[in-house]
């Protein structure tokens, strides 16, 4: 792995002069912040090593390098899915690379399923914790201590001056805020009205089908992490609505400028890079 990172981040900076501070991970329907980057390069994933390719309807499949809100930011314009039939390893190989480039900060979105029943479509709820239920790990497998740890430690995977920062920014600029754990499951099934019943009794206030593999990966090198997640759909008990991709990537294109606009101003109001 060491070497396939080492390659893929010395083609990188072969096409791009640049040291991102900030990596961006952008989900379903939710690639419009890359508008707002002051772009410096491009890169299609099919012309990086050893990167995967998105398959997903709505995943563009770019990285783009710029600058956002005064600081250099690396984004990808879609992402992968274990669903897709890549590992884990695949999955979460970019945010390798995003940190080998230099970032000092991981910042994750997605498209999920709410079922905490003060939810509505459209939310945005900051992700607080996490449960794992996609039966697998990114760190199964020998551990590479150049990486980080072998048993890494995940009481606060997702970092509470972040989470603090998004609800200051979110009063200032008229943006209401939910906060709950997600909970990560392989899909590419939406859920039963039972599964939702099941993850919520579980503690779960959202479900989706990524996320928790960049986030472990992310903390296993030490990398900061900050997540949102966009209500799509809603898996409350007693109103459970059917669900299609079309209408995930609407309801996430409804919330994507609310999104963007406290993103912008959370990467803006950072002063410690």
């Amino acid at each position: 792995m060491l070497q396939k990172i080492e390659q893929t981040t010395a083609y990188i900076r072969q096409c791009v002069n640049f040291n991102p501070e900030i990596g961006i991970i952008l989900g379903t329907g939710l690639g419009a912040l890359v508008n707002e980057i002051d772009t410096i390069a491009t890169l299609e994933y099919k012309d990086i090593p050893n990167f995967p390719i998105s398959t997903v309807q709505g995943h563009s499949g770019k990285l783009v390098f710029g600058m956002l809100g005064g600081k250099k930011v690396v984004a990808m314009q879609g992402r992968f899915h274990y669903y897709e039939g890549y590992t884990m390893q695949q999955v979460t190989f970019p945010v390798r690379v995003m940190k080998a480039l230099g970032i000092k900060l991981l910042v994750v979105s997605n498209a999920s399923g709410g079922m905490n029943p003060t939810f509505k479509v459209g939310d945005i709820m900051v992700i607080r914790d996490h449960i794992n239920l996609f039966g697998t790990n990114p760190l199964i497998g020998p551990n590479c201590d150049e990486l980080g740890p072998r048993f890494p430690e995940m009481s606060e995977a997702y970092d509470k001056r972040y989470i603090k920062l998004a609800f200051e920014i979110a009063e200032q600029n008229n943006i209401h805020l939910q906060k709950g754990v997600y909970i990560g499951v392989t899909g590419p099934t939406f859920e039963t009205p039972s599964e939702y019943k099941f993850f919520h009794i579980a503690g779960a206030d959202a479900v989706g089908m990524s996320t928790v593999p960049e986030i472990i990966v992310a903390r296993h090198m030490k990398v900061p992490c900050f997540a949102v997640s966009v209500i799509t759909d809603l898996g409350i008990t007693g109103v459970v609505e059917k669900v299609s991709h079309e209408e995930v990537q609407q309801a996430a294109n409804k919330a994507e400028p609310k999104m963007t606009l406290l993103i912008k101003k959370m990467i803006e109001s950072i002063v410690e890079f």
